[in-house]
C-alpha cells in the first residue's frame, strides 16, 4: 500500500480531495485496506498524440485517461483541454467522479481525462484531428459498458461528436459511448445546461434554508463557461441580482446588477468580458471578495485557499467547481458561518443527466425536456436533503456528510463484489 502511495508526486487537487476522504475514513472507522484501495486509481493512461497542424509541422501533444474506480458500474468522467492539465489533476478529477456519482445514486464508477493544450490557439480541423488521434490511443480501454466520456473545461457536444464518430469507426454504431452529444446523434435534451441548472436548484435551496430572501440576493459567479454562464442567466430569472462575473481574463462587476444577457452576448461576439461598458473590471482574486450573499466558484480548482478565504463576504458558497476549496479554507469558512455546498453534490447535475443520455441511447428511447429537468431537480434536492440530514445529526460540514454518504455506498459495494 505505502509504496503504491509513496511513489506518486501528489497535486494540491489530490491533497484536498484524499483529505477529505481521510476525515470521513476516521469517523466512520473505515480500515487500512479499504482506504488503500479507494485512493488508488484502478487504471492510468498516459499517451502521445501526434497532430499535423494546419501549417504542416507535427506537434506532439500529451494526453490522459485515469479510471480511479468501476466497483458500482461503468466509470463516468469528463475530457478537458486546458495548458494546465496534468495527471496529478486528472486522478483528483476521476476520484472525485467516483464520489459523486455515489452520493447522487447513479449505477458509474469515477474516470476523468484530459489533454495538455491550448484550445485557443487551435484551428477547428486542428481540434478534430487531435480528438480523434487522442481517442484513437484509448478507444480500447473506453466504452458503454467500461468507461464514458463526457464533455469538461474546453470541450463541448462538437467535441463529443467526434469521439462518438472515432469510437464507433472501430467498434460499430455506439451512440452510449460517449454522452453531452450533440441531440441529433443521440445526445439528451437538456445536457448543456445541466450542470449550472443543478448548482441554480442547490443555490435556491440553500437561499431558503438560510432563510436569505431569494429576490434581489446579491449573486457573484467565477467562470462564464458552460456552468457559470448557464447559473448566471438562471439565478438572474430566479430574481437573484448576478452583481460579478469573470473568465479567465478577469471580471466584471456593477453592485446594481448585471444585464447577464448582453454580457453573453458580449463574450460570445469578442472572446472576452472585457470592453463590456456599465461594469466596472476587476481580477479573479478581488471578484472573490465581492460582498454578497452568494459566491458561486465555476471555474480552475483551488481558487478558495488559506490566504484568501478569511476576506470572502458572502453567506453561501455553492461550488460548481470541482475542488475549489482547501481544506484550510474550509475551516476558516466554518468558523465564519458560510454556509457551504459542496462541488460533489452541488456541480452533480452534468453526470446525472449523462447517466439519464446514457440509459436513452441504451434504449433507443428519448425523453423530452421537460422530463429531463423534473427528474433532475428531484434527485438533485433528495440528495441535498440527505446531506444535509446526516450533516445535522452528526454535527459535521455538509462536505463531510457528503463524503461519508458516497464513501459508505462504495465501500460497501467493494465489499459486497470483493476486492
Amino acid at each position: 500500500m505505502g509504496i503504491v502511495e509513496e511513489a506518486w508526486e501528489r497535486s494540491e487537487t489530490e491533497r484536498i480531495l484524499n483529505h477529505n476522504v481521510d476525515i470521513v475514513a476516521e469517523k466512520i472507522n473505515l480500515d487500512h485496506e479499504m482506504r488503500t484501495f479507494l485512493k488508488v486509481p484502478f487504471r492510468e493512461i498516459k499517451v502521445q498524440i501526434p497532430l499535423k497542424m494546419d501549417d504542416g509541422r507535427v506537434e506532439i501533444f500529451v494526453g490522459y485517461r485515469v479510471q480511479h474506480n468501476q466497483t458500482r458500474g461503468p466509470m463516468k468522467g469528463g475530457i478537458r483541454y486546458h495548458p494546465q492539465v496534468n495527471l496529478g489533476e486528472i486522478r483528483a478529477l476521476a476520484a472525485a467522479m467516483t464520489w459523486k456519482t455515489a452520493l447522487i445514486d447513479i449505477p458509474f464508477g469515477g474516470a476523468k481525462g484530459g489533454v495538455t493544450c491550448d484550445p485557443k490557439t487551435l484551428s477547428k480541423g486542428e481540434l478534430e484531428r487531435l480528438t480523434r488521434s487522442f481517442i484513437t490511443r484509448i478507444s480500447d480501454s473506453i466504452g458503454p459498458n467500461l468507461d464514458i466520456p463526457a464533455p469538461d473545461m474546453n470541450t463541448n457536444p462538437q467535441v463529443m461528436a467526434w469521439i462518438m464518430d472515432e469510437y464507433s469507426k472501430r467498434h460499430g454504431y455506439t451512440p452510449a459511448a460517449v454522452t453531452g452529444k450533440p441531440v441529433e446523434l443521440g445526445g439528451s435534451v437538456g445536457r448543456i445546461e445541466a450542470t449550472g441548472r443543478g448548482v441554480t436548484y442547490l443555490t435556491k435551496r440553500a437561499l431558503k434554508d438560510k432563510k436569505i430572501e431569494i429576490q434581489g440576493a446579491r449573486v457573484v459567479v467565477q467562470g462564464m463557461g458552460n456552468v457559470g454562464g448557464t447559473t448566471a442567466r438562471l439565478l438572474t430569472d430566479e430574481g437573484c441580482k448576478v452583481i460579478a462575473v469573470s473568465d479567465s481574463k478577469g471580471g466584471l462587476y456593477n453592485p446594481n446588477g448585471l444585464n447577464i444577457s448582453r454580457v453573453t452576448m458580449h463574450k460570445e461576439e469578442t472572446g472576452s468580458l472585457k470592453g463590456f461598458s456599465g461594469a466596472d473590471y476587476v481580477t479573479n482574486e478581488e471578484l472573490l471578495e465581492l460582498p454578497c450573499e452568494v459566491l458561486v466558484p465555476a471555474a480552475m480548482e483551488c481558487v478558495i485557499m488559506e490566504h484568501n478565504a478569511a476576506r470572502l463576504k458572502c453567506s453561501v458558497l455553492v461550488e460548481g467547481a470541482n475542488i475549489p476549496t482547501s481544506p484550510e479554507a474550509d475551516n476558516i469558512l466554518a468558523d465564519k458561518g458560510v454556509y457551504v455546498v459542496p462541488d460533489i453534490l452541488a456541480n452533480a447535475g452534468g453526470v446525472l443527466v449523462s447517466y439519464f443520455e446514457w440509459a436513452q441511447d441504451l434504449q433507443s428511447a428519448f425523453w423530452e425536456e421537460e422530463r429531463v429537468n423534473r427528474k433532475l431537480m428531484k434527485m438533485m434536492l433528495d440528495a441535498y436533503e440527505l446531506v444535509k440530514e446526516v450533516s445535522v445529526q452528526n454535527s459535521v460540514t455538509l462536505r463531510t456528510a457528503a463524503y461519508a454518504i458516497a464513501i459508505e455506498k462504495v465501500s460497501k459495494a467493494v465489499r459486497l463484489r470483493g476486492f
